[in-house]
């Protein structure tokens, strides 16, 4: 039987793309660095385009480049990585750490390969494609989740402006939340994400 293969991370995707940023592009971060200077390039969509038009260089490189110039152009040193970046993101928000702290082990109880993808401000829940996401907010978890083909009612809300990525959102507010009902939909979502 042929081992199943764990999807690419986004986040792990990135790390490889500036790893090789002097390799495939010819220079490293602190050399684009003085070209951007050098061309006096200031604006963010500036860069992009001048680097891709004069250099030849990818959409994807040029982005990264003008993304991870920004503070070395201010004359700062680049923002490090921080630690945990779940921890980071549940610090300010107990109520809504307390139910990610129940719901986590029973999405991961799914399969070996649930993903979780830290993002800005919320967690995407993958598989071979993201059928959820975990955000926190005040009072609560916002859980949402992709069901195409399922009518919202009670608490399986539309997602509204919530995320136009998923089809629902479900606000939990205590642990005493994560009922059958909650992991149903999610197991859903997951099997579905195929």
């Amino acid at each position: 039987m042929a081992e199943e293969k764990k999807p690419i991370r986004p986040e792990e995707s990135l790390a490889k793309m500036v790893a090789a940023l002097k390799e495939t592009t010819g220079r490293s971060l602190e050399e684009w660095v003085e070209v951007i200077k050098e061309k006096g390039w200031q604006k963010h969509g500036e860069i992009v385009s001048g680097i891709k038009s004069e250099f030849g260089v990818t959409h994807g490189y040029a982005n990264q480049i003008a993304l991870r110039s920004k503070d070395l152009l201010a004359g700062a040193e680049p923002k490090a990585e921080s630690g945990d970046p779940v921890a980071e993101m549940f610090s300010k928000r107990p109520d809504a750490k307390a139910v990610y702290d129940v719901l986590a082990p029973k999405i991961q109880a799914f399969g070996s390969d649930v993903d979780v993808a830290p993002k800005k401000g919320y967690l995407s829940l993958r598989r071979a494609k993201q059928f959820a996401v975990l955000q926190p907010a005040a009072g609560r978890l916002d859980v949402g989740i992709q069901l195409k083909g399922i009518e919202p009612v009670g608490r399986l809300e539309a997602s509204g402006s919530f995320n136009a990525m998923l089809t629902h959102r479900v606000r939990v507010t205590s642990a005493d939340e994560v009922d059958p009902e909650l992991l149903g939909w999610l197991r859903n979502a997951y099997e579905a994400a195929k």
